[in-house]
Order: structure tokens, then C-alpha cells, then sequence
């Protein structure tokens, strides 16, 4: 295979899993009922809703959106009931409670056991004793990088970031909470703890690694970067840029360095207002099956992990080796959630974020 070839091949595999993320699961005409689910994009996979539409007659429509403030804004100019499932970040789970959005799930019927014990988040997803929402996926915003072309026990110190080593080979993720949160775990601080004082530190390490950023894009324009081999590094990745992708070019890889990175996931529950209540608690229980869970990880639209641990016996060795499935344990030690800031400082790390942009 010639190298344009092969680049060809690896940019239409990420144009291809990208824009599957926009096409709706194929629906039966002669479903019995309906449910709607307000979801991420790894929802919209064929291959995950279609078992669930066959074995209980139902048409599943699904509604894409990216981030919470999308979604509750949907959800305002909706009526009562249009909605039934709910797929949210997982730190911001109370936001949803504390808008009476979401229905108490039956605790007794979910597989709480077998869900990683750091992803089970109670903090988060029970109140005055009620579960809300469960995880159901999670991942890394660290650095993935072509192992051919850099030196993979380099990526272990994050601190080669902002040296001059890799220079014009790195892209950085737009999105400034996981990105000022692993700057700010690779100067050695907690992103629970941070506070304005923090920051002037995290803007002067920032401008170092946008002086080696060859560019700074989204989720599209970054992962395709890598993937085509314009950049080398990219900084925020993770298993959900390079899992779905090593397949077909093994060199694409990602690591957690000694510092850490950030650990994002992703929650699921069903509205108050449902008017299908049991069925959508149903489609959460499918979704938290070790099959469904399986299905999931390995959505066309991006890789992670799954919540449920006894998902390991539906993947295939090549993807738990993708997914990093061994490392786990360490990798959830080494990892801090993202930065949960207050308005004030809200504020202040997108002024930052704004300015890099612009360096």
C-alpha cells in the first residue's frame, strides 16, 4: 500500500465514522411504539439501537446533541413528555436533577455491581437515596500520537509538550476544560482544587504548546490530523480518536503519562415526564447489558470505555488491547475528573482559552 494510499484509506475510516454520527439508526414503519432519546453521537449506531427495536417492536428516534446546555435547551422548548431517555455528562447529572428532569430509576434492576466502582459517581447520580442516572461509557482527554513517528516513552512525560522536541508536529483539542485540566495536572495540581491563583501558571504553559502546535482544532479537524499524518501528537485525545482507527493503522496510539489526564464519561437515564417510563428503563438496561455495553464501546462514531466491567467477555482481544482494558485500574488511579469550575472562574478559563486561540 503506496502512502497516499494508506492516507486515503485512514482519512475516509475517520470521514466515515464522523459523519455516522449524524445518521439516525434505520427505523421499523411497523414498530408498535416509539421512544425518543436525547443522546450522544455513539448512540446513532445501527449496530447498538437494532437489536433493542427488534426485540420490543419499537422505533427509536434519536435526537444528536453536544453539550449540556444543548441538550437542556432542547428540552425547554419541548413539551412535557416529548422525551424519554436522557444520555448526559456525567458531571452534570445534578444539574438535571436539580431541574427535575430526571425519574428515580429502579436500583434493584440495574447492573450497579458490575459498573467500575470509581464510574459509579453517587455523589453524582443518587439523591436522598434514589438513582437518577448511571454511567454507561468513559474515557481519556490525554495524548495520542503516531508511535512510528515519535518516540512512545517520550508521551509518557506530558512536560514534552511544551518543550521544543516535537515542534510543529502537534494539534490540540478545542475544547479548554480537558485541555487547561492537563496542563494543569502536568504542572502537578489538582483540577478539583483550582482556583484564579492557578491560572496565570496554566496561560504560560498553554502559549508554550500553542507555540509547537502546528493547529488547534475540533473534534473532526483534529482527529483527522492524526489520523492522515499532518500532525504527529494530539494533545486532549485519547481512546475515542485512535481505538476505532488502530485497526487499520496499528501505529495510532494513546497513553496516560506518569502525570495523568483527565477522565470524562458519560451517563444515562430516563425523563420524569416519559410517557413511556418502563420502556425507556427498559432501553437503559439494554444499554448496560455487557452486549449492549459491548456495542457501545465500540460505536462508529467513537471508542471508549464501557461502564459495565462484564462487557470484557463481548470484545474482541484487538479492541480490549485498543480500549487499554488491562491498564484500567491504573489508568482511573492516575486520572482526575475534569475541572468543575465556578461561574467566576468559568469565565476566566475561557478568557484564557479565547487568548490562546488568538496567540
Amino acid at each position: 500500500m503506496t502512502k497516499q494510499v494508506r492516507k486515503t484509506k485512514l482519512k475516509n475510516a475517520v470521514l466515515g465514522a464522523l459523519l455516522s454520527s449524524v445518521v439516525l439508526a434505520p427505523l421499523s414503519a411497523q414498530a408498535t411504539e416509539e421512544l425518543n432519546a436525547l443522546v450522544w453521537c455513539d448512540h446513532t449506531d445501527p449496530a447498538l439501537i437494532e437489536p433493542f427495536e427488534k426485540k420490543f417492536d419499537v422505533k427509536v428516534n434519536l435526537k444528536e446533541y453536544e453539550g449540556t446546555g444543548a441538550a437542556l435547551t432542547i428540552v425547554e422548548q419541548s413539551q412535557p413528555g416529548d422525551w424519554d431517555v436522557f444520555v448526559i455528562d456525567g458531571v452534570d447529572v445534578p444539574r438535571a436533577i436539580d431541574a427535575d428532569l430526571l425519574a428515580p430509576l429502579p436500583a434493584d434492576a440495574l447492573p450497579m455491581d458490575d459498573i467500575f466502582p470509581a464510574l459509579r459517581m453517587e455523589a453524582n447520580h443518587v439523591r436522598d437515596g434514589k438513582t437518577y442516572a448511571v454511567s454507561e461509557k468513559f474515557g481519556y482527554n490525554t495524548i495520542s500520537f503516531n508511535k512510528a513517528k515519535v518516540d512512545p516513552a517520550d508521551m509518557e512525560d506530558m512536560t514534552v509538550l511544551w518543550s521544543d522536541k516535537y515542534k510543529g508536529k502537534i494539534a490540540v483539542y478545542d475544547y479548554y476544560l480537558p485541555v487547561m485540566g492537563m496542563v494543569a495536572v502536568g504542572l502537578g495540581k489538582k483540577t478539583s482544587d483550582l482556583s484564579g491563583a492557578d491560572l496565570p501558571e496554566i496561560k504560560d504553559t498553554l502559549f508554550k504548546i500553542k507555540d509547537n502546535a502546528k493547529l488547534v482544532g475540533e473534534v473532526v479537524a483534529s482527529q483527522t490530523a492524526l489520523a492522515t499524518g499532518e500532525v504527529d501528537i494530539l494533545v486532549g485525545g485519547g481512546e475515542w480518536v485512535t481505538a476505532g482507527l488502530s485497526a487499520d493503522n496499528p501505529d495510532l496510539d494513546w497513553i496516560l503519562p506518569k502525570q495523568g489526564g483527565m477522565r470524562w464519561s458519560q451517563s444515562i437515564g430516563v425523563f420524569k415526564d416519559s410517557k413511556r417510563q418502563e420502556l425507556a428503563t427498559e432501553f437503559v438496561k439494554y444499554i448496560l447489558s455487557p452486549e449492549g455495553q459491548a456495542k457501545l464501546a465500540t460505536s462508529s462514531c467513537y471508542w471508549a470505555m464501557p461502564a459495565n466491567s462484564k462487557a470484557e467477555t463481548q470484545l474482541t482481544d484487538q479492541q480490549k488491547t485498543a480500549l487499554r482494558w488491562s491498564d484500567q485500574e491504573s489508568y482511573i488511579a492516575n486520572s482526575q475528573l475534569y475541572p468543575a469550575p465556578d461561574a467566576k472562574l468559568d469565565a476566566e478559563m475561557q478568557d484564557v482559552w479565547t487568548e490562546f486561540l488568538q496567540h
